[in-house]
């Protein structure tokens, strides 16, 4: 689970463990590379999380659509024959984690349509993100339902194909809110619970490893490469 592919925000600025280095980002995917690892996007990587393929594979994802992220993370994906999702937040295309002001977080520049368009065209996968990065638990069932199925409406609108995973803002999802996503059509749902993610978890609940500004490499390649699954929990619940 990246965030934000970019130079580091100034120190004790709120979050900024969530702005990996770009230069840390290449190194950590040609060391995947190096072991033999593929980066597939949550697409890709569904039929290996349903049993149905093996091999040595790891899932990457990206929060929010950050224009930074198009900038430093896709060629390096790209150079590496990776794939990789992206989750959206439908309604910000072309502006900012507004979400994020009122914590003091800095403004940081999303992809536009143009960007997003060209993000899939890459091979890459665009997810929703909501439409506009509400924590969902906190909403009406009405409105949440909206979130979750007029977002996903919107970017196949403006895609023109299917938009099948989904990521739960702030990582607030119950039993209901992941029926909401299952009925909307999607095939998949991330959380921000810590772990690996294995046949054995509900596609519509599947926890991630978060890689953070400070995860140095022997870190990083520890937490994707070892069956041992670190301890599952919820970083970023309000």
């Amino acid at each position: 689970m990246y965030h934000q592919i970019g130079q580091p925000a100034p120190r004790k600025s709120p979050y900024r463990s969530l702005i990996v280095h770009p230069s840390d980002f290449k190194r950590q995917m040609t060391w995947l590379r190096r072991f033999g690892y593929r980066g597939l996007s949550m697409h890709d990587l569904l039929p290996y999380l349903l049993g149905q393929r093996r091999g040595k594979v790891v899932g990457i994802t990206f929060d929010d659509g950050y224009r930074n992220v198009y900038e430093n993370a896709l060629p390096v994906l790209r150079d590496h024959d990776f794939t990789a999702t992206n989750y959206f937040v439908a309604r910000q295309l072309d502006g900012g984690n507004v979400w994020d002001y009122e914590k003091g977080i800095a403004h940081a520049d999303l992809m536009s349509v143009e960007q997003m368009r060209a993000w899939a065209a890459a091979g890459m996968e665009v997810g929703s993100h909501t439409l506009d990065h509400p924590y969902l638990p906190k909403l009406s069932p009405e409105v949440a339902d909206h979130q979750i199925r007029q977002s996903k409406a919107e970017l196949e609108q403006l895609l023109d194909k299917q938009v099948s995973a989904f990521c739960y803002p702030y990582g607030g999802e119950t039993p209901g809110i992941r029926a909401m996503v299952r009925n909307a059509g999607y095939s998949n749902a991330t959380t921000t619970l810590g772990g690996l993610a294995n046949s054995n978890d509900d596609p519509f609940g599947l926890p991630r490893v978060t890689v953070a500004r400070s995860t140095n490499i022997f870190r990083f390649l520890q937490k994707c490469m070892t069956r041992l699954e670190e301890k599952r929990r919820d970083p970023q619940r309000p």
